[in-house]
């Protein structure tokens, strides 16, 4: 009898252990790659991670698993895109200058102050808006693999950092060798200001700051902060010249294989964790992690409207002319229509 109930006691445990091995195997796996670093509180693409796998798991009861990559884990931002296209990888946040490896018209985004401050940064650059949703076609039809399901800013507004002197005026910008993602928007406008344009890879730019081989860079108050550029640069200038987008992708087979009901968690969730980030980045960029903390190691100054407008004047055409060569008819009336966009929402 004892033997009879420590049969039946076995058999029910290797039933339970197979139930519990086949629903784990059962289980679907969604990575997410981005460069920044792990912890919710530091960066706006760790924050969207943490909130995204949070509202998944618990609308599929643990049938999605969420894992994230920070820190440049699964390569650069190029690399990691090219292996969510290629299904080795289900998705990505990546910032334009990797997007731009695989769809070169998001150099559109890179008119110098283009937009007047961050509420119309937020309410453009989104999937929501008719803007976002024709970028997203867009991006979508000129790639392969590849599906949108998050359109939000890097952070902020890009301000100028060196190790030279403030910038309050163009003739300030002379001769300063400054970073720049590799894109040729960035890089024209760089030069029309009077500076040397020096691209890098984002690994690559501390130690070149460090070393002198650039003098300066322009990020957002969170990237500047959290790579400890303060350590390395002596003046911050509050110049609110570009704001470019992050870009959330997911592997377009993947996203498909989906059933309709998993496909309905992945988008509110998508659309949940980019408000969640576009909120961290603000908290950042006023907590003792972002200009408080800049201000310990830099001077800090604001540009003038005047010198504003001597910017714009000069940088602009110079930009424009760069998306009207490479980016043809299609990246000019993306333009146009992001433009247009922007100055609805000005008047709002």
């Amino acid at each position: 009898m004892a033997n009879n109930k420590l049969k039946t006691l076995a058999a029910a445990t290797l039933t339970m252990t197979m139930v519990g091995s086949l629903s784990a195997q059962a289980a679907t796996t969604l990575r997410i790659a981005h460069l920044n670093p792990p912890d919710p509180t530091g960066s706006h693409s760790a924050a969207m991670v943490a909130v995204f796998k949070q509202l998944v798991e618990t609308a599929t009861d643990g049938e999605i698993k969420v894992e994230g990559y920070p820190s440049g884990q699964l390569g650069d931002d190029a690399n990691a895109i090219n292996q969510v296209g290629q299904g080795i990888v289900e998705s990505s946040i990546s910032s334009a200058g990797g997007v731009a490896e695989h769809y070169p018209r998001i150099g559109i985004f890179d008119i110098p102050f283009a937009f007047p401050n961050i509420g119309v940064a937020t309410d453009v650059i989104d999937l929501s808006s008719d803007f976002g949703q024709q970028l997203a076609t867009d991006l979508e039809e000129e790639t392969s693999g590849l599906k949108v399901i998050g359109l939000m800013d890097s952070g902020g507004f890009f301000q100028f950092t060196n190790s030279q002197r403030p910038i309050e005026s163009i003739e300030d910008m002379d001769g300063l060798r400054i970073r720049t993602m590799t894109l040729a928007t960035h890089e024209a406008m760089t030069n029309a200001l009077g500076a040397r344009a020096t691209p890098l890879a984002w690994s690559e730019v501390y130690t070149a700051l460090q070393t002198g081989v650039a003098d300066g860079q322009m990020n957002p108050i969170q990237q500047t902060s959290f790579a400890n550029f303060e350590e390395v640069q002596d003046y911050l200038t509050i110049s609110n010249h570009l704001i470019t987008p992050y870009v959330w992708l997911i592997n377009d087979d993947f996203y498909a294989s989906l059933s309709d009901e998993h496909q309905k968690v992945i988008d509110w969730a998508s659309e949940i964790a980019v408000d969640a980030g576009r909120s961290m980045s603000r908290i950042i960029e006023a907590s003792d992690n972002g200009l408080p903390k800049l201000e310990n190691g830099m001077e800090i100054n604001t540009l003038s409207q005047e010198a504003r407008d001597e910017f714009i004047e000069t940088s602009q055409p110079a930009v424009r002319e760069v998306i009207e060569e490479q980016y043809g008819e299609e990246g000019i009336a993306l333009l146009e229509s992001m433009m247009s966009e922007i100055e609805s929402h000005s008047s709002n």
